[in-house]
């Protein structure tokens, strides 16, 4: 973890802490996942082997989540 990252985890400790009730500490929360869960992916991308169409298509759909239907 770079010390940007452990800044910004250490940020969303303090709001959870002192602001456990603020929109704003679940919109920190909801990013810091996101973004560490998007540097995951990339890194897994990245040392993977090429991927065929249909595993592609696969992932895709699991990424995407079910269609919700209205």
């Amino acid at each position: 973890m770079t010390p940007a990252e452990k800044t910004e985890r250490a940020r969303v400790a303090a709001m959870r802490r002192h602001r456990p009730n603020d929109p704003k500490t679940d919109e920190l929360a909801a990013k810091f996942k996101a973004d560490r869960l998007a540097q995951h992916i990339s890194r897994v991308v990245d040392s993977a082997p090429p991927l065929s169409a249909i595993q592609r298509d696969r992932l895709a759909v699991l990424l995407h989540g079910p269609a919700v239907s209205q």
